[in-house]
């Protein structure tokens, strides 16, 4: 734990807690759903295995999260104490869409963007049977260039290796447009007419697309002018 701040403020306790590196972040992965470790692991690409084991432990003993072990199965879950931090992350997240400034090249993840793409299906409007999509990111480094996503009637994954299903629809994108699509900063219609997204597959796949996910929660906040 960092040092304490000495305050008997009620900020200066929570950030006593939250404001190591990767806790909060650690946090918005549970609150968006995911339990176990390897993937919080693909929604934090960056952050060590050791360091999220620490951080998981962390929030244990502060009874922010607890561990369930079922057998080999382990997973990790919010506590009500943990579940009341999502209204805060989720603010944090609605000022930061609204007041940061520009993504530098750094910040745009192939791999968090697909990872939270996949958690964001809608699988009423997606069409029966398996449907792979291929993304393409030609501005992306190399080794995380080409991606692929499984989506079958209840579930999705995302593989950084060809699966070796047919593919229904190729994205040839700027990784940066497809970010900023996702984030809600531009339309999917407008990156499209820009070219920086090109879909290819039969017509129907094309224009339907884009209603196969619902929305990132942060893509309807509004951007001051």
């Amino acid at each position: 734990m960092p040092a304490g701040y000495h305050q008997f403020c009620p900020v200066s306790k929570a950030m006593e807690l939250l404001d190591e590196r990767w806790t909060l972040l650690v946090v918005r992965e549970l609150a968006c759903g995911s339990e176990k470790f390897n993937d919080l692991r693909r929604g934090l690409p960056r952050m060590s295995p050791s360091l999220l084991s620490k951080r998981l432990q962390q929030l244990a003993r502060s009874g922010i999260v607890e561990r369930h072990t079922e057998g080999k199965d382990v997973r990790y879950v919010l506590t009500t104490a943990g579940q009341e931090l999502r209204p805060v992350v989720e603010a944090l997240g609605a000022w930061g869409v609204r007041w940061v400034g520009e993504l530098g090249d750094e910040d745009l993840d192939p791999t968090l963007l697909l990872w939270d793409m996949h958690r964001n299906v809608d699988h009423t409007a997606v069409p029966d049977g398996r449907i792979v999509i291929q993304f393409s990111f030609p501005d992306a480094p190399t080794k995380t260039r080409d991606w692929w996503m499984v989506i079958t009637a209840d579930d999705a994954d995302v593989c950084d290796v060809d699966p070796g299903y047919p593919v229904a629809v190729m994205v040839n994108a700027s990784l940066r447009r497809m970010v900023e699509v996702w984030r809600g900063d531009m339309t999917w219609s407008q990156a499209l007419v820009a070219g920086d997204i090109d879909v290819l597959g039969p017509e129907t796949l094309r224009r339907d697309l884009p209603r196969w996910f619902t929305p990132s929660p942060f893509a309807s906040i509004p951007r001051p002018a």
